[in-house]
């Protein structure tokens, strides 16, 4: 897999033809290191589904209210802080209740 994206990375685009496609493979090559991580790493999601997953919230909300009226930034770090806490599988009880007890900075 490492040769033929390097293969297909090396191949000249045109950019006057097709600006979106070589502004893609510039960035796919500077990143390029961080393409095939999943392949080494196995705690690596081959996908984004889990961050896709962790934002559902916060789109549903919308949809149903239209909008946030305020407390948008609370809900998103709450949500994340939720989230982040569920995938690592600890108890987030009472890590909020530590949070809520510690003096605020």
């Amino acid at each position: 897999m490492e040769h033929r994206l390097n293969g297909l990375l090396v191949r000249f685009i045109d950019p006057k033809q097709h600006p979106q496609t070589a502004t893609f493979q510039k960035s796919l090559l500077k990143h390029r290191d961080c393409l095939l991580v999943f392949l080494y790493n196995l705690e690596v999601p081959p996908d984004n589904n889990a961050s896709e997953r962790a934002i559902r919230n916060v789109k549903v909300k919308q949809k149903v209210s239209g909008q946030f009226k305020t407390g948008q930034n609370d809900f998103c770090v709450l949500r994340s802080l939720i989230d982040t806490l569920k995938k690592r599988e600890l108890d987030i009880f009472a890590y909020l209740s530590q949070i809520m007890a510690s003096p605020a900075t």
